[in-house]
């Protein structure tokens, strides 16, 4: 594994490159978010799908989340976001919302745990949002742990337990940690909770005028 640091308020371009060019290659890269570190690889190769799930030992019927650098690419590689989808979307991204929406046919079907939905974000973080752009589709961000295990936040933990198993590390320093992101069901009205966490479901409520 390479291990490359990386400036969060200056992030150099080669690095997101490299990153791009391992995730399009069907490699899996280590990455901060704005919660915690995470495996990225392209969730459209279902080779690097499971690879993703051989690294965590994680069982094939929990699926994978996304992150996007924003709407506009969710809309064009997952397909557009229902009203509701697109009023939380515009509330609460960048952040810690997850949405779940309809998964395209040309997505590997192991990302959706065979349920047909998938959960999407556009993460509060540069250089997650930066890699997505320069790979030109969402990326998967499962965290990057063993299954089983706590996830981290931490780089050196992320080296430490998955090193052997990844092909690139992008270290920004620890990231924020807290609560996990809020996972919603953006697939039907009104939105239904999947996940508490980082945003509140009043908050939520409250956007939709549904309180």
């Amino acid at each position: 594994m390479r291990r490359v640091f990386v400036d969060p308020a200056a992030p150099q371009r080669d690095a997101l490159n490299e990153a791009a060019k391992w995730i399009r290659a069907g490699g899996v890269v280590a990455i901060p978010t704005d919660t915690l570190y995470a495996l990225a690889a392209d969730p459209f190769n279902a080779a690097a799908v499971r690879r993703v799930f051989a690294i965590k030992g994680r069982t094939a019927e929990r699926a994978l989340p996304l992150i996007a650098a924003d709407a506009a690419q969710i809309g064009t590689h997952l397909g557009r976001l229902s009203d509701a989808g697109e009023r939380l979307a515009e509330r609460f991204w960048p952040g810690p919302l997850t949405l779940l929406v309809d998964a395209p046919h040309t997505l590997a079907t192991e990302v959706t745990g065979r349920t047909g939905h998938v959960g999407v974000r556009v993460p509060d973080d540069a250089v997650a949002r930066a890699i997505c752009r320069a790979v030109g589709r969402p990326v998967t961000a499962t965290s990057a742990n063993v299954s089983g295990q706590p996830a981290s936040s931490d780089p050196d933990d992320v080296e430490r337990t998955l090193g052997a198993r990844i092909d690139l590390l992008i270290d920004t320093g620890p990231t924020r940690g807290g609560a996990p992101s809020t996972i919603a069901d953006a697939t039907r009205y009104p939105p239904e909770l999947v996940r508490s966490g980082a945003v509140s479901w009043e908050e939520i409520r409250a956007c939709l005028d549904l309180n």
